[in-house]
């Protein structure tokens, strides 16, 4: 199926350009053949998505469409910088114990499995603003589920039920902030390129925490309906918080230690930075770098700065930096505006217009696997046809993104699901466990995606015109 969709998509765009190409610069012509090759590559074969982005990129510099300071400098931007600095300030959260304190402390009050569902669903939301990519909160609470595993070995199906709710949640909780996601980033960036305005951390936590919570809270109720019985649910549950706590290498002690206080409050003043950003004006990117600094500092931080910057995902920047490039190559080119200038006929109403771009945006993780790589494949295309359309380009960009958030179907969809998908010594979900979870999860994302659009997001200042 992945194969079919991607053969589908090159074959049409090298049918457009080979056989109804007047009118588009050569440039356009360059840069559309590099980027249909590029996607091709990640569709079809093994090449790591990173050396892929940046062979495509570092050829677009070499024909002379991008310049060498585009590319180069997208590896010195404000996004770069600010996601190696969020990813520091995580580590030194992390490393207090901090997050699984929390976690712990929340999931212990649960009384029922469906109390239990809905509590992992709060700690897991929460994990969004402590650590900057699903793979990495997916690694920081694989633990607590483990422990959970252990205390729950007497109800299989309970557990099982737990190892889909973790990763689903994840995903979908991503949308909650700016750094949720490397893809967040990409969107803010190409529509800052584009239009001359991106979506700032306030903006994007107004538009993204309410989504966020209702999708994950919905998501745990899907689950429990799907995955447990009513006995299950009306059973008499006791989490035994000392015990979870010991498992999942949670801090023991009732009261926060001096490090996780200072993480804490470091976190705080960092979150409350980023979302008065339009007022006091310092852009998020130096906040967070002054947030690292400070967590990393000898006596007073939380961890020392080369374990810190240890933990920085390089080869997710990079690819984050090329695909930006592409992206930007798209627009300055004028080859997105030629496939736009294609597609206005397929415009429709607002609201059909819509539901197709949140469909394309919910299926594309069948052909392209990175989120990254998904809004850098979308944005450029959606941003000049909204435009086109009359329609406010950072609304359908936001959508796109938000549903793109859901990448579940398969085990190597996202790393989230295939790192629950095979936990050594603890049996979880089957392969067609996911495909029924994703067959009721995909539309139910979706809907709630256009819902918010049409709905919600009017009133919090992201009209759909």
């Amino acid at each position: 199926m992945k194969a079919g969709i991607g053969a589908l998509v090159v074959g049409a765009v090298a049918l457009l350009l080979f056989t109804g190409g007047a009118g588009l610069p050569a440039d356009g012509k360059v840069t559309l053949v590099v980027f249909t090759v590029a996607v091709g590559a990640w569709v079809f074969t093994a090449l790591d998505d990173t050396y892929v982005a940046l062979a495509a990129a570092l050829l677009l510099v070499l024909l002379g469409v991008l310049a060498d300071d585009q590319l180069l400098g997208a590896l010195g931007g404000d996004t770069i910088w600010l996601l190696i600095a969020a990813f520091a300030l995580a580590a030194g959260v992390g490393a207090t114990g901090l997050p699984a304190r929390v976690a712990v402390g929340l999931i212990a009050k649960a009384r029922s499995v469906r109390q239990l569902a809905h509590l992992v669903t709060v700690a897991l939301v929460l994990t969004a603003f402590a650590v900057p990519a699903t793979s990495g909160r997916a690694a920081l609470v694989l633990p607590v589920f483990l422990a959970l595993a252990k205390g729950l070995a007497d109800r299989p199906r309970v557990v099982r039920a737990l190892s889909l709710l973790f990763p689903s949640v994840i995903l979908l909780s991503a949308v909650a902030t700016l750094i949720g996601a490397g893809a967040h980033l990409i969107t803010s960036h190409l529509l800052l390129t584009a239009t001359g305005t991106g979506i700032g951390f306030g903006q994007w936590l107004l538009l993204g925490l309410p989504l966020a919570v209702v999708s994950s809270h919905a998501t745990a109720e899907l689950v429990l309906l799907l995955f447990t019985r009513r006995s299950d649910r009306v059973r008499r549950l006791r989490v035994d918080a000392d015990r979870l706590g010991r498992l999942a290498n949670a801090p023991r002690s009732g009261r926060l230690e001096p490090a996780e206080r200072r993480a804490l409050i470091v976190l705080a003043l960092v979150s409350a930075a980023w979302v008065c950003e339009p007022w006091h004006g310092v852009p998020a990117a130096v906040v967070a770098l002054g947030g690292a600094l400070v967590i990393t500092a000898p006596k007073l931080g939380t961890i020392a700065l080369g374990p810190a910057l240890a933990g920085v995902p390089w080869s997710l920047l990079l690819f984050m930096a090329a695909t930006a490039a592409l992206g930007t190559a798209l627009t300055a080119s004028g080859a997105a505006a030629w496939l736009t200038g294609h597609m206005t006929g397929l415009g429709g109403d607002d609201l059909a217009f819509l539901a197709a771009v949140v469909a394309v945006s919910t299926v594309a993780h069948l052909l392209v696997q990175s989120r990254s790589a998904r809004s850098s494949v979308l944005i450029p295309v959606l941003v000049p046809l909204a435009a086109a359309l009359g329609l406010n380009p950072a609304a359908v960009a936001f959508a796109s993104t938000a549903a793109a958030g859901f990448c579940h179907t398969l085990p190597s969809s996202a790393k989230p699901v295939a790192i629950f998908a095979n936990v050594p010594g603890t049996t979880t979900y089957t392969r067609s466990d996911l495909l029924k979870l994703s067959a009721l999860l995909a539309p139910l994302n979706a809907v709630l995606v256009l819902g918010f659009a049409l709905v919600v997001w009017p009133h919090l200042g992201l009209p759909l015109r």
